[in-house]
């Protein structure tokens, strides 16, 4: 099968001719890809920011937002059969840890991360597990969902954590409204009576953040705290939720909120540098936030197909991968970049 491969760190991926995987456990599910999403984690693995966490051998597939069909089930699998149209929560997870029975198995103590520690979806065919699939409506397209896999359960999971500080009369402020922040916005907007704020240096995020249902959008051209400021009666947001955290995004989320608010950090790549003191005396939280559970993805699916959340994507060919890569590291994709082999 054709499958995007790194070889080697600080260089491009190329398409190979690999074997297609195949069962070895009970609950192992093979799918056929019909969708997998092109993320700035993929960017950041390539020049070998995830190696000193997950050690995964070179070279292997990419890919860890992924959606398609059914192909092939293990012997106890029963959820399940060929033919089905499915999107691939990110984690193959046991299901026997404290995590997972908490229903917080992406904090499953021995899950396994296709993508960033094993061979991923950017190919013709994937293995993971029954666990990980949830089943979609047959008339879903996988090439229009998969990158709610990763990155719509991640803009998911921070907004819903967020909703019992959003009670009607709050602000929210989102930075960056790209390929997660533009999910973000959508999920605030149903989820919540929030005033919904979004600072972004593109014009075309900015307008399509309006269409989503931004009640304010700011240029970031220097001026956003400020600006943040004046439309929160010098107080800040009750919340931020930071899609970009680098360059100094990340000193601008922490400044826009106000006394006893909370700042989310989604992206990664900057450095936070912010005096104890200012934490205690201001009772400001900073809370981290990585991807989301399984049923963080299926109640996300369930507003996509109620038509409450819906991605905009670019579609490439598998064999196009490198010009998908391109795209997005120069800021030409807006919303999601989509293999499609």
């Amino acid at each position: 099968m054709k499958a995007v491969r790194l070889h080697e760190f600080n260089q491009m991926p190329v398409v190979d001719d690999v074997p297609e995987p195949t069962i070895s456990g009970p609950l192992d599910v093979i799918v056929k890809i019909g969708g997998a999403g092109v993320c700035r984690t993929d960017l950041h693995i390539m020049l070998g920011q995830w190696d000193e966490r997950m050690h995964t051998p070179l070279p292997y597939i990419l890919g860890h937002e992924n959606a398609g069909w059914v192909h092939e089930v293990g012997s106890g699998v029963t959820n399940l059969q060929p033919g089905d149209t499915v999107i691939l929560h990110p984690l193959v997870t046991c299901g026997l840890c404290h995590a997972c029975r908490a229903g917080d198995d992406m904090h499953c103590e021995i899950g396994a991360f296709p993508g960033l520690s094993q061979d991923g979806g950017m190919a013709e065919y994937l293995l993971t597990s029954a666990r990980a699939c949830v089943k979609l409506n047959p008339s879903t397209r996988p090439q229009d969902v998969a990158a709610l896999a990763d990155a719509g359960i991640t803009a998911y999971h921070a907004v819903r954590k967020a909703i019992p500080l959003l009670y009607p009369g709050t602000t929210a402020v989102v930075i960056g409204a790209g390929g997660l922040g533009h999910i973000g916005i959508q999920c605030l907007a149903t989820l919540t009576a929030t005033n919904i704020i979004v600072v972004d240096a593109n014009p075309d995020a900015l307008k399509l953040a309006s269409e989503l249902g931004a009640a304010h959008t700011i240029v970031a051209d220097g001026s956003q705290r400020d600006a943040v400021a004046d439309l929160t009666g010098g107080l800040g947001a009750h919340v931020v939720l930071d899609f970009v955290a680098e360059q100094g995004a990340e000193m601008d989320g922490w400044n826009m909120t106000r006394e006893a608010g909370s700042y989310f950090v989604i992206g990664y790549g900057g450095t936070l540098q912010i005096p104890t003191l200012d934490v205690i005396s201001t009772e400001r939280n900073v809370i981290g936030n990585i991807v989301g559970t399984y049923n963080d993805l299926a109640e996300l699916m369930a507003l996509a197909q109620g038509g409450k959340v819906t991605l905009h994507t670019k579609v490439y060919p598998l064999d196009a991968a490198a010009d998908a890569f391109a795209d997005l590291d120069a800021g030409r994709v807006r919303g999601r970049a989509i293999l499609v082999p």
